[in-house]
């Protein structure tokens, strides 16, 4: 509970900071007359979005094992990762019609409005504020093991980098002059091509997730390594692993004297589990299967 009450928190001031972002971008960019900003601004609230399917589903997989869900609600996280990814596939597609719209316009020889000031210094506090808010989210789901919120800092971060396209496009087309203004559209282009690598990377991982991909091949050497180091216990082997949510499950063959008692297999066994539960976390579902040598 003390885990999701932290999940809750992160996600309650990166909401806080997407409401008053979006505002301040939908007013800048109508009164800056800037489409790049009211773009930046629906990007926001994709982020604002996103905050609440967090809090949603987190809530959900924080709940216990039941009577249908034996191994515990742990996957809806994944899915909300699966979700926030997809949302920012979404959003990277509308900024790069929109950005590839104006482009063509361009060339073909329509004059493209400048920005006001105000959308400038809109797409300048974005930046600020989202990156600070991008850095405290990954630290904390770092410390929380928490996919959905390191998905969500990634978000955070993408709207960074969706304003720095968008200050740079905007300044561009005020300082340079009106000859200049088609930056904006191109600067928006980079930033949607950008969110799209992101967005694809976080649907990779909570699809793999979601369709039982194995955990890396640095973990599973590292589990037959640690389950190989307890004393009578010989070539781990038949290893599978997933995960389910922010927990492993691991599950393994061990090889151990058959001469042995079966409560000593059995204490070897729980010894096994013990000390891979103590690595990787309380949460980590272990199944130890012994074979005689």
């Amino acid at each position: 509970m003390e885990r999701n009450k932290e999940i809750y928190k992160v996600t309650v001031i990166g909401g806080a900071v997407n409401v008053i972002l979006l505002l301040f971008k939908f007013v800048a960019g109508i009164l800056g007359n800037s489409a790049a900003m009211i773009a930046d601004a629906v990007h926001s609230l994709s982020d604002f979005v996103t905050d609440i399917i967090v809090i949603l589903f987190v809530r959900i997989s924080g709940k216990p094992k039941d009577k249908s869900h034996d191994y515990g609600h742990g996957k809806y996280e994944t899915l909300a990762m699966t979700i926030i990814g997809l949302a920012l596939l979404v959003v990277a597609v509308g900024i790069l019609y929109n950005g590839v719209t104006k482009i063509i316009s361009w060339v073909n020889g329509q004059q493209l409005t400048a920005p006001g000031i105000l959308a400038l210094w809109a797409a300048l506090l974005s930046i600020v504020l989202k990156e600070a808010v991008y850095h405290y989210s990954m630290v904390k789901a770092r410390k929380l093991n928490s996919p959905a919120v390191e998905a969500n800092a990634w978000h955070h971060r993408s709207d960074a980098l969706s304003s720095i396209g968008t200050a740079i496009g905007i300044g561009g087309a005020i300082f340079l002059g009106q000859r200049w203004t088609v930056l904006d559209p191109i600067a928006s282009v980079i930033v949607g091509i950008f969110i799209t690598h992101v967005a694809i990377g976080l649907l990779r991982n909570g699809i793999g997730d979601l369709m039982e991909q194995s955990l890396p091949d640095e973990v599973e050497a590292e589990i037959l390594q640690l389950a190989g180091s307890v004393e009578g216990v010989d070539e781990p082997h038949d290893l599978r692993t997933r995960r389910i949510g922010n927990h492993y499950a691991i599950e393994l063959h061990i090889l151990m004297d058959g001469q042995i008692s079966l409560r000593e297999a059995h204490d070897k066994a729980s010894e096994v589990e013990d000390l891979l539960m103590l690595h990787y976390g309380d949460g980590t579902h272990v199944v130890v299967h012994v074979e005689p040598k």
